[in-house]
């Protein structure tokens, strides 16, 4: 009765989060579009209500963080069918066959099936996946392979071993995200923005999608990188891009933290410990296959974007016809000179200031790119975390009107639904990189960019 009396608002809070969670894993349909956005934004404003209890102690919120997370463990993703690929190619490899070889229609078109359950992976996985050799790095499938050792023949079992794999690399986003916001003399609850954000627990525990097993090596990267041990902060990092490509692009930025001479030792050990990890599945016609499908996501896709989508625009106004191709070769030339100007340019010697130019150099990509799926979205949430910028955390915010695009007649991007998403980030963008003008917030960080580290 004490307990009820001292923590009413947060218990009810918890409880109503609870049984919307239960609804989001095991009854809603993502063509569900009212029921999917009533259901999200009733989470995130539960969500703002219960980081606004400064009473609740670290544990606390970390015992609701995770038992939220527990709730989708039996749970079949509902907002992606994604995870049919990640079965099939840790079963694939199982069977001796590598995965960035053979497309799934290479075996099922032929009428081969060389997995179990192998129709049901391919019709689950979809014809955009299923047409496309693989593109996730080796530590991620080595994921995929741990879930197909420890389930057998079972989805849900894989389901379950993959859901485990990722809430086991919150807890280490957890730990090192905790420690280094410390040492940085950083509010520790801060690290529940991420944690306790729906986005977070709905995309990648629910949706299985490894952002949080990737985001798990880089904040263990930067914790010992800020502890200068930076040998081993390379090997992390290592491990990161071998789970997702994207820290790739983070590379330039550290070389005024690094130096010179340790600038190079990092780059050599990063590319040294990728290039080693991959050489399980080394064939020239690999390296053909994996850049072919990697190119894809620059010249192909489209989903979710903001700048390309004005740019694709003007091409039919001026050419008549879609200019993905020529659009999609100029973007990374684009982001690699932000990148370059924002390591040469910006000072970024300290943890904070270099975690900031990682923030605005994704975050130029990302308003760049063709494709912007929502769970990309999570490595800015955790960048923000270590700075002043709210921007991300209103983006997970308002990401999930995406999902819109899947109706029951197929899928219909409307561009009026992006509009209004993307008002509402580049405004807050703006407002806080372009004018600096803060956005008081739970858990701020006063006087942040004032800090000088130890």
């Amino acid at each position: 009765m004490q307990l009820w009396k001292l923590h009413k608002v947060p218990i009810l809070v918890s409880i109503i989060s609870i049984v919307l969670y239960l609804y989001f894993g095991y009854a809603l349909e993502r063509t569900q579009h009212s029921y999917l956005l009533l259901s999200y934004f009733s989470l995130f404003l539960l969500f703002l209500i219960l980081l606004s209890k400064t009473e609740l102690s670290f544990k606390t919120y970390a015992f609701i963080a995770f038992g939220f997370r527990a709730i989708f463990i039996f749970s079949i993703p509902n907002l992606s069918q994604d995870f049919y690929r990640f079965i099939w190619d840790g079963r694939l490899i199982l069977e001796g066959i590598n995965p960035y070889l053979f497309s799934p229609d290479n075996f099922m078109l032929n009428g081969k099936f060389p997995i179990a359950q192998a129709q049901e992976l391919f019709e689950g996985m979809g014809a955009l996946s299923s047409g496309h050799y693989s593109n996730y790095p080796p530590i991620n499938q080595l994921c995929f392979i741990i879930a197909g050792l420890f389930s057998g023949k079972s989805i849900l079992g894989s389901v379950i071993t993959l859901r485990l794999l990722i809430i086991a690399a919150d807890f280490g986003i957890m730990h090192y995200g905790m420690k280094l916001l410390k040492t940085l003399r950083l509010p520790v609850k801060s690290i529940f923005l991420y944690l306790l954000n729906p986005f977070i627990i709905i995309e990648l525990t629910g949706n299985l999608h490894f952002e949080g097993v990737m985001l798990f090596f880089l904040v263990w990267s930067l914790y010992l990188l800020h502890k200068s041990r930076w040998q081993l902060a390379a090997v992390v990092f290592a491990f990161s891009v071998s789970v997702k490509l994207i820290p790739l692009i983070f590379l330039p930025l550290f070389f005024q933290k690094l130096g010179w001479k340790k600038s190079i030792g990092f780059y050599a050990i990063v590319g040294l410990i990728t290039l080693i990890l991959f050489l399980p599945f080394y064939t020239d016609q690999f390296i053909i296959n994996y850049t072919e499908t990697v190119g894809l996501w620059f010249q192909n896709f489209e989903f979710n974007a903001s700048l390309y989508y004005f740019m694709r625009t003007l091409g039919y106004m001026f050419r008549g016809w879609n200019e993905i191709a020529i659009i999609g070769k100029i973007i990374p030339a684009l982001v690699v000179l932000v990148i370059i100007l924002l390591s040469v340019f910006r000072t970024n010697r300290s943890t904070i200031q270099l975690v900031s130019a990682m923030l605005l150099g994704l975050t130029f990509y990302y308003f760049t790119a063709t494709t912007v799926h929502p769970w990309y979205i999570a490595t800015l949430l955790l960048l923000s975390v270590f700075t002043n910028y709210k921007f991300p955390l209103v983006w997970t915010a308002v990401i999930i009107l995406s999902y819109l695009a899947y109706g029951e007649k197929g899928f219909n991007e409307s561009l009026y639904v992006i509009v209004i998403e993307y008002l509402l980030v580049y405004g807050v963008f703006i407002w806080e990189v372009l004018l600096k003008r803060s956005i008081p917030f739970l858990f701020a960080h006063e006087q942040m960019h004032s800090i000088e580290e130890t």
